[in-house]
């Protein structure tokens, strides 16, 4: 549904200035004494006529059809009580304004009407004027020596080779005037199509925005409640049996107290790994390699267990996907320290047209059809998902595990 339009706060400024212009123009020649064909005129009812014009194009009618018409009416009705009764001299002014204007009001048919009545008032009135100034350049009759028949036409050939040009002339102009106004206002509408889908954009990228900070909240507050919750549960424990067991047993609580300080550790590295999963780039100005390092670093000094480490990097990675790569080799490692029980870990990092990330233990294993729906297994698949990748675990009970994820690299 089309809104009420008007000029005054339409972005084309440029034509309401066009209007104003070609009326003055027209205003001007009614009052001065310019060599136009005498018609007998109207100064002063053309002068009326084009104040009312004027004020009808600072509002155009709203989409009722029957508005539309009267409106155009109207138009109509002060265009032709100017050139009829008033003889105005710049009518094909009046005329290209009618025409630019409906360009805002009607469709291509009614536009094509509004084309066609101003070429044929605007023929008819160069017609009327050529006739007229025909008839009063005619020489006075005067019989020739030998009879011939008077001419029958009241043109002569040059005056209808003018008519005709001004005509095609006054065409081309209605013609490129209405193909202006149309790509303008395709361009507008593209501009606001092009703004609504940019804020559609907008709030859908703020609601991803929140999905992804909410599900990343979960996914450490779990992490949270999983790791350091139970580990401070225990130290709890401990602490009170090593104040149970501190005057009979010294020995004993003692024992309770060193392995409570292991658990304080043990928290305190859940919380600084909490702390480093809620950085907006955990690498840091690192490059990939280093900060995968540090991860294998820090999982072999917590486990004992020394994973082989393989890199081939032959083409730059963009920082989106080197984040991501980085998040799941540390979500995995977690995972293996966590449930795997492993002796050996490998991790491979290799690139070609996409970049191949693997990360295989030998331990205990899991069925896929129980523990796919793990916080951590879900969210490295929505990662790798969330960049264009493939995500896929190979495992089963006994059998160890393999994480296989496949990221596309920008073509070179």
């Amino acid at each position: 549904m089309r809104h009420p339009i008007q000029i005054t706060n339409h972005p084309i400024r440029f034509l309401l200035y066009l209007e104003w212009i070609l009326l003055i123009i027209t205003a001007l020649v009614e009052l001065l004494k310019l060599p136009f064909p005498p018609l007998p005129r109207s100064p002063l009812l053309n002068l009326v006529c084009l104040g009312v014009f004027g004020l009808m194009g600072l509002r155009l009618p709203t989409n009722q059809p029957i508005y539309k018409i009267l409106y155009t009416a109207a138009e109509i009705g002060v265009i032709l009580l100017a050139s009829m009764v008033g003889h105005i001299r710049l009518l094909q002014l009046m005329l290209i304004i009618l025409v630019v204007r409906n360009c805002f009001i009607f469709e291509f048919q009614g536009r094509l009407v509004m084309t066609g009545f101003a070429v044929i008032l605007f023929l008819m009135r160069q017609m009327v004027r050529f006739q007229h100034h025909a008839m009063r350049h005619r020489p006075p009759f005067r019989p020739p020596p030998v009879f011939r028949e008077p001419p029958t036409g009241l043109i002569p050939e040059r005056l209808l080779f003018i008519l005709l040009s001004s005509v095609l002339i006054f065409v081309l102009v209605l013609i490129v005037l209405q193909l202006l106004v149309d790509t303008v206002l395709s361009e507008r509408k593209s501009r606001q199509d092009l703004a609504q889908a940019n804020a559609q954009l907008r709030d859908y990228a703020l609601r991803i925005e929140d999905i992804a900070t909410l599900q990343e909240r979960n996914r450490i507050a779990r992490e949270i409640h999983d790791s350091l919750g139970h580990s401070l549960t225990v130290f709890n424990l401990h602490l009170e049996a090593a104040l149970i067991l501190l005057q009979s047993d010294p020995a004993e609580a003692k024992e309770f107290i060193l392995e409570a300080k292991q658990l304080g550790k043990t928290a305190l590295k859940d919380v600084r790994q909490s702390v480093a999963s809620l950085r907006l780039n955990p690498l840091q100005e690192q490059s990939l390699e280093n900060a995968i390092a540090s991860l294998i670093d820090d999982f072999q000094k917590s486990t004992a267990i020394s994973p082989t480490y393989h890199l081939n990097l032959k083409r730059s990675i963009p920082g989106d996907i080197k984040i991501a790569v980085y998040r799941i080799v540390q979500e995995g490692l977690t995972n293996i320290f966590k449930y795997a029980k492993p002796t050996e870990v490998d991790i491979q990092i290799k690139t070609a047209t996409d970049l191949q990330l693997i990360i295989k233990d030998n331990g205990i294993g899991f069925s896929l059809n129980q523990n796919t729906s793990g916080f951590g297994l879900q969210g490295m698949r929505e990662r790798t998902q969330a960049l264009g990748g493939t995500f896929k675990i190979e495992t089963a009970p006994g059998a160890g595990c393999k994480i296989i994820a496949h990221f596309p690299l920008p073509k070179v």
